[in-house]
């Protein structure tokens, strides 16, 4: 699979200057962190579920989560695992037999897979009962992740990968209220850390609960804001940065919170989106289309997690994900720079002007940012130089 790999290849080569790379659920942890990008949940108890994975990969998704946890009701998680167990022999089924037949279908690739569990037992024992579907996981969601309940988990995904001998990655989910509240959040996080530390090659990505985090307080933020507006909110976001996402080598990718709106909503501040890159051809109707379904907030938030140093998004409707992908683009100006600081020549340090002539590019400030962002590159592509992400945007959503 590849990102935008479900645009026409034609349109591809006009659009980017490098094209993403392909990977697949067997690649190196360090492209599948950053490839996870728009992130896209569904309920377990969803009776299309097979269908919808398909129809979703075709769009352009290339990682979902089936979540057996908050999204569906305590007395419904029994249905739910059944349903996904069948669901997901369905779609092992399916790819068997597109194999079998070398048909169009044959090499097709479906979403990076994870099941979202709400106990540790449920990791072996949902494995089991897959049976050869297992194949199609590539691993657990581990929610309200602290030291305490963690270590169970993590346990568990490890004991399981063992007996399977299947690849099995966690994603934990950093929304206890121990993290959130001033008086423990130092130690949840140092515990946090100690946790995943140890367990550092089967974590691909710590996952934000924002939700959870303004449910401690009885908050909800409107569409018009974004979780950085929320000031409790964006305090713990930014000492999850601060412990768990440094780029000395010891930190971990964390994905952005969720974008809860996507119906139409009575507005009260004015649109975020600016009139002047949507102005060539019909792109201001898409601006229109975007203020009218929420989407500048969107778009407003996740240029702030990229600005905090966070990457992908946790998403909950399927209208977020081109948006999340159009702007992990790297621009060719982003290119530029980072190529220029990462030279062979320029390992002894200095001060250089961008090739674009507008900023100080300092190399061994700026190194650990080049790398990442040719990390990037690899996995989302570069733009073409005349190329910005409205045109990334539009081409995404006519597929």
């Amino acid at each position: 699979m590849r990102h935008f790999g479900h645009i026409a290849p034609e349109v591809r080569q006009r659009l980017f200057h490098q094209e993403p790379c392909d990977f697949t659920a067997s690649s190196p942890a360090r492209i599948l962190s950053v490839a996870l990008g728009a992130t896209l949940y569904s309920p377990a108890t969803r009776p299309r579920l097979a269908d919808d994975i398909v129809k979703q990969a075709g769009r352009g998704v290339v990682s979902m989560v089936v979540c057996l946890e908050d999204s569906i009701g305590d007395a419904d998680v029994r249905d739910a695992e059944e349903n996904l167990v069948r669901q997901f022999t369905d779609l092992a089924e399916r790819a068997s037999a597109a194999a079998a037949s070398g048909g169009p279908d044959a090499g097709a690739e479906l979403p990076l897979l994870f099941i979202r569990v709400r106990v540790p037992e449920q990791i072996p024992d949902l494995v089991t009962r897959l049976g050869a579907a297992a194949r199609l996981v590539s691993g657990f969601v581990l929610p309200k992740f602290n030291e305490e309940r963690g270590v169970p988990f993590l346990e568990a995904l490890a004991a399981t990968e063992t007996a399977s001998g299947i690849r099995l990655f966690a994603m934990p989910v950093l929304e206890s209220p121990e993290l959130l509240h001033l008086e423990t959040r130092v130690e949840t996080l140092t515990g946090i850390f100690r946790t995943v530390d140890k367990y550092r090659d089967r974590v691909l990505a710590l996952r934000l609960g924002v939700t959870d985090f303004c449910s401690a307080y009885g908050l909800r933020r409107s569409p018009d804001m974004t979780a950085y507006d929320v000031r409790i909110v964006a305090s713990v976001i930014s000492d999850v940065v601060n412990l768990l996402a440094r780029a000395d080598g010891t930190g971990f990718t964390v994905t952005g919170p969720v974008w809860e709106y996507f119906p139409l909503q009575e507005r009260m501040f004015k649109p975020q989106l600016r009139r002047s890159p949507f102005l060539e051809g019909r792109a201001e109707d898409l601006r229109e289309s975007l203020i009218e379904h929420d989407m500048d907030g969107l778009l407003r938030e996740i240029a702030l997690d990229q600005a905090n140093g966070l990457l992908g998004k946790t998403c909950i409707h399927p209208s977020h994900v081109v948006p999340v992908h159009a702007l992990s683009v790297v621009s060719h100006e982003e290119y530029s720079d980072a190529q220029d600081i990462l030279r062979p020549e320029r390992c002894g340090g200095g001060v250089l002007r961008s090739a674009y002539t507008n900023k100080m590019n300092e190399v061994k400030p700026h190194r650990a940012w080049a790398e990442r962002t040719l990390l990037r590159a690899e996995v989302f592509g570069v733009a073409r130089e005349d190329v910005g992400f409205v045109d990334l945007l539009t081409a995404g959503l006519a597929g």
